[in-house]
């Protein structure tokens, strides 16, 4: 039977087996993956990657929560995306100030930026506690899951804190729910800018070449972790603290590499669904995927407008912006390529598969038996208020200001004033005037309420939207005029006494209301329906694995930290090869198109130093060529921004940043024909760092091989 299902599966049916497919966990790595990474080119021990202090997994990082870094110096350094600090740059740009714009690198110690709520977090141990975790959850509901998952963080918090008050662990569902490991973070909150490049470098191309290849940017910004002085532990920001000496970090390389060489990645992925049902995929692309893209056309394409005439206003949303138009090209190439790979038609052959190992193995096990016709009903019956929240979601959620406040009025804030006289008692929003701009919050107010109306069933329209209508006739620019004015929510320094007859009467605090009672009933009418639909593609998943019980399987990512490995090398593009490297000559020719192509201007002093005749020891030793990005078949998807590359020496030569369009429907069936990760060659991040940024103590603490 096992040499039949062998011999019949397809190549997506295999997909768990294909060499360069897999995000798999570290800490029970799959003996015959270890094998096959050998086979291609790793040459490290098992302990050399995870066990120990000096494993390579110790100078691998989450970065903030949202993209992944790799420490690359004693002095605790680190690299990630210049996407990935974005954020962080933003924050510290002003008109007079614009480091996004111009870059910036500090030259001592002392002119490190600190960065509020940023955070660098360590993996220090995972281990997989199913057996302690399925008694406990089993048949139980996600509410009452999440609280038992809770406790039982807690626990496992207070008994690591009791052996060191710096970790903290997390409890995570793999496998869909049919395994749980906790792991073990330490957590620094010092972390501080030292180096980025021009905007013009770490975003070269913009949206024209996201999600393209070839690609030239420089994508890459460099931060330091600070910790304290006495321990070298973690510790909030103070000028006492002094830089982290980590027992691990990883070597940066200047050999290079060829066609076929291994490659490996080690970060943070953040979410795939490669089990789930031709089902979930149909809602994918219909019900998830279609709203952001009609969503974030119209937010796009107001924020372009006023960032396009204000320098105050592309400050104020460029980080924003950026955030809104991955995933909105996401979206747009993810639905792509399910129709242009029929990839629901291959998820129904291979649930046929399925059905027939139930039939003819007489299973009876409850965990495997998957129950299609009422799996195909449950999604059915959750499309509708599905589709009304994906648009309610896009439309209300981190949209405008005032969307953003109204909420809040209506859920936990401080309340101000004194505790036995409730007339007394109010809440205020913190100045952030600076960060909004008024004309721009209002238009986006009032295209988001105009567009959900249009695309929502009228039973999940708010109340106040019967206000829009009666009192200003669908006019949604005259009730945004009156929001605005008559609220007084984005006025400086206001209170709201939030037991007055006043507040109650606030069309601010309507809004908030209506908007709260509409995610209730989201949650009233959906969550009996997911649940129960989570429960049968646990099972979905269940049934693959033990039905495909002679092959590894990896579970879906969940930001947790996972390796990938593979090959350097390029695919089939438009009929030709796509060339795995791309060299200085081919940015300075899109340069020289900035005129047909904003995205495409670099300085002066870009110009120069990419039209340079020698790059010295930067260049590559066999090409002669200055290499800028490169390609791998290394499965990565987002949250993996940053990661290291490595070669099968566990030497550092890139940093994923992208992946190439025909990988946008990766995070539901990887094709390791057409996928690939896109890398900025570790050379290119220190050719900007030497010749830009004239950084020589950072080149000197790197200290190249």
């Amino acid at each position: 039977m096992k040499r039949f299902l062998l011999s019949v599966l397809s190549v997506a049916a295999m997909a768990s087996a294909n060499a360069d497919e897999g995000m798999w966990t570290l800490c029970n790595l799959d003996s015959a993956v270890y094998r096959q990474m050998v086979a291609e080119g790793f040459e490290l021990s098992y302990d050399d990657l995870y066990k120990g202090d000096s494993a390579l997994k110790n100078a691998c990082v989450n970065f903030g929560g949202f993209c992944s870094g790799v420490v690359v110096s004693p002095d605790g350094l680190v690299f990630t995306n210049h996407h990935c600090g974005f954020g962080a740059i933003n924050k510290h740009s002003t008109v007079e100030h614009d480091y996004m714009l111009n870059g910036f690198f500090a030259k001592e110690y002392a002119d490190e930026l600190p960065n509020e709520d940023l955070f660098v977090s360590f993996m220090k141990d995972q281990q997989d506690i199913t057996s302690r975790v399925m008694p406990l959850v089993d048949g139980k509901g996600f509410v009452e899951t999440s609280s038992v998952l809770d406790s039982i963080t807690t626990l496992l918090t207070d008994s690591v804190k009791a052996i060191d008050s710096t970790l903290h662990v997390e409890v995570d569902a793999f496998y869909e729910g049919n395994k749980y490991f906790a792991t073990t973070y330490q957590d620094f909150t010092d972390v501080r800018l030292v180096f980025c490049v021009p905007k013009s470098m770490g975003k070269f191309g913009g949206e024209t070449d996201n999600w393209m290849w070839p690609r030239q940017t420089c994508d890459f910004s460099v931060f330091r972790v600070y910790a304290d002085p006495k321990t070298n532990g973690p510790a909030a920001y103070s000028e006492n603290n002094v830089p982290y000496r980590p027992k691990r970090w990883a070597k940066v390389s200047l050999q290079g590499y060829k066609e076929g060489d291994y490659a490996m990645t080690v970060g943070y992925p953040g979410s795939t669904s490669r089990y789930l049902s031709s089902y979930g995929i149909v809602q994918r692309r219909d019900i998830i995927n279609k709203p952001c893209v009609n969503v974030r056309d119209v937010k796009l394409a107001i924020m372009r407008k006023y960032m396009n005439a204000s320098e105050q206003a592309r400050i104020q949303y460029e980080n924003k912006f950026a955030s809104c138009a991955n995933y909105w090209k996401n979206s747009i190439g993810m639905n792509k390529c399910i129709d242009s790979i029929g990839l629901i038609s291959q998820k129904q052959d291979y649930e046929a598969r399925i059905k027939e190992w139930i039939k003819n193995n007489n299973v009876n096990d409850s965990r495997y038996l998957v129950d299609f016709d009422t799996l195909s009903c449950l999604y059915d019956r959750i499309s509708e208020p599905s589709l009304a929240y994906n648009y309610f979601f896009e439309c209300f959620w981190r949209t405008s200001e005032f969307f953003t406040r109204a909420k809040a009025l209506t859920g936990k804030m401080d309340v101000k004033g004194p505790s036995d006289k409730p007339s007394k008692q109010y809440v205020e929003f913190e100045d952030n005037s600076d960060k909004w701009n008024l004309a721009l919050d209002k238009e986006m107010t009032a295209a988001m309420l105009k567009l959900y109306a249009e695309k929502v069933s009228p039973r999940f329209l708010p109340s106040f939207y019967k206000v829009i209508n009666d009192k200003f006739g669908g006019d949604y620019d005259k009730y945004v005029d009156y929001l605005y004015k008559k609220s007084g929510l984005l006025d400086k320094g206001r209170k709201f006494y939030i037991f007055s007859k006043s507040f109650s009467k606030n069309p601010a605090n309507e809004v908030g209301l209506g908007l709260t009672e509409i995610i209730s009933m989201f949650n009233d009418e959906m969550t009996p329906i997911e649940e129960k639909i989570a429960k049968h593609e646990q099972k979905l998943c269940a049934a693959r694995i033990q039905m495909e019980q002679d092959l590894p399987h990896y579970s879906d990512a969940n930001f947790t930290m996972r390796l990938s490995y593979g090959q350097v090398g390029g695919y089939m593009l438009g009929g030709k090869p796509s060339g795995y490297y791309t060299t200085a000559s081919s940015i300075v020719e899109k340069m020289n198109k900035a005129n047909e192509n904003a995205e495409y201007f670099a300085e002066p002093i870009m110009h120069e130093l990419l039209s340079a005749t020698d790059f010295g020891k930067y260049q590559d030793k066999t090409t002669g060529e200055m290499q800028l990005c490169f390609l791998t078949n290394n499965d990565i998807t987002g949250g993996n921004s940053g990661s290291p590359m490595f070669d099968g020496k566990g030497r550092l030569i890139g940093l994923a940043f992208d992946g190439n369009w025909d990988s946008l429907a990766s995070d539901i069936l990887f094709d390791s024909h057409l996928a690939r990760c896109i890398g900025v060659d570790i050379r290119y991040v220190l050719y900007m760092i030497d010749k830009w940024g004239h950084a020589d103590r950072l080149i000197r603490e790197i200290a190249p091989e």
